[in-house]
């Protein structure tokens, strides 16, 4: 299990409840491989390959986002169905480290953000504290395919962005995708998943996926959407 390390006694308050609530322990001395370091500035996620990893919803692109909105006909909003006058509600099954989520609760939207690995909601939830806890975007530390079936009233969106082998060369996609699957593995359940989320959504249900790959367990779309290396395969519901 991967430990939280509190660089200074000051922090180390703060670390114990980080870990009460998502179960990881503290530890005194940062002499591991892999592990969340709790600084003055943010939680970061640490090993001896790559750079910190974070979630960042103040500063950098999150932040450039949030402070200029987007525009509603990216094809992220199309996909989940936001309109003019209509603002769904979504729940991010997959959240990840947030971004999708983030971008589309910048746009309006309310969002739930489902995450099952301790560590990346751990990200999330310092993430989101930094940036104020906005009301329209929510961490739930839950496994997916169980939650699901337990939500009344339903989502009218779910939204899935199951793990998948990029093709990009970048060594930030790389580092991170590293880190994900090291945490989360591949979702050898996306199958399932999908199944669950197409019984358990109001209207549609939204998968990214990457422009070479076939839908999943090849269940056709109603509609896709393109992006630049990225589709996203919409089901509408009956």
């Amino acid at each position: 299990m991967i430990p939280i390390f509190p660089v200074t006694q000051s922090l180390q308050q703060t670390a114990n409840k980080l870990a009460k609530k998502f179960n990881l322990p503290v530890v005194d001395t940062p002499n591991f491989p892999i592990l969340l370091r709790l600084t003055e500035q943010r939680l970061e996620l640490h090993n001896q390959k790559t750079g910190p990893i974070y979630v960042d919803f103040v500063k950098g692109k999150l932040g450039y986002r949030n402070q200029h909105s987007g525009s509603r006909k990216q094809p992220l909003a199309k996909a989940v169905g936001l309109k003019h006058n209509n603002n769904p509600t979504v729940l991010d099954a997959t959240a990840g480290l947030g971004r999708d989520a983030f971008v589309l609760a910048s746009l309006g939207c309310q969002v739930q953000m489902l995450e099952r690995s301790p560590v990346i909601a751990a990200l999330l939830y310092d993430g989101l504290q930094r940036f104020g806890n906005p009301t329209n975007l929510q961490l739930i530390h839950k496994d997916t395919q169980y939650y699901l079936p337990t939500l009344f009233p339903k989502p009218e969106v779910i939204y899935l962005d199951p793990m998948f082998p990029h093709r990009k060369k970048s060594a930030l996609v790389k580092k991170e995708m590293q880190i994900l699957q090291m945490l989360i593995g591949t979702d050898i359940d996306v199958t399932n998943l999908l199944t669950i989320a197409l019984n358990c959504a109001d209207k549609r249900v939204v998968v990214k996926r990457p422009k070479w790959a076939n839908s999943i367990n090849n269940i056709s779309p109603t509609f896709c959407i393109n992006n630049v290396n990225i589709r996203f395969d919409v089901y509408l519901k009956q």
